[in-house]
């Protein structure tokens, strides 16, 4: 597998996006901010993500999906390691990401990638999206913001 920047001349994977964040919108614009990064194996895209500049030496993970046929793999770790390193390589000296609180699976991810928990966004997810979103039982309403110095 090979994880490298979209050309400039290619189109995101939107659908792949639209997995981590179901507002076409949102990843419309974060996708004209920041930098995306595909993974590719076998000459097909399994993976995304897109780095967002915030702050002066500050970075956020905005967006990570895995085609939902190649979850569970350790393409999602690959992927957020790569973006530390990415981003550690462009001069940034914090790393930030969220997650909905109903986001298990990520949580642990992130943690074992060395983010830590710095906040909550209470009710993030239902000022920013017009839809109720569901995962694993749960609506998705708080933003769970973690961090990590590079």
């Amino acid at each position: 597998m090979e994880i490298r920047a979209l050309h400039t001349d290619e189109p995101p994977p939107t659908g792949l996006l639209l997995l981590a964040d179901p507002a076409p919108k949102l990843v419309k614009d974060y996708i004209a901010r920041g930098q995306c990064f595909v993974a590719e194996a076998d000459q097909q895209v399994v993976g995304v993500y897109v780095l967002l500049p915030t702050r002066p030496e500050t970075a956020e993970l905005v967006n990570i999906a895995v085609g939902e046929e190649f979850q569970g793999r350790g393409i999602g770790k690959q992927l957020v390691n790569h973006a530390i390193q990415e981003a550690k390589h462009l001069g940034f000296k914090t790393l930030e990401i969220g997650t909905g609180n109903s986001s298990i699976g990520q949580l642990a991810l992130y943690q074992k990638c060395g983010f830590r928990i710095t906040g909550i966004d209470r009710d993030f997810f239902i000022r920013h999206y017009s839809e109720e979103i569901y995962e694993n039982g749960m609506q998705v309403m708080d933003m769970i913001r973690l961090s990590q110095d590079l």
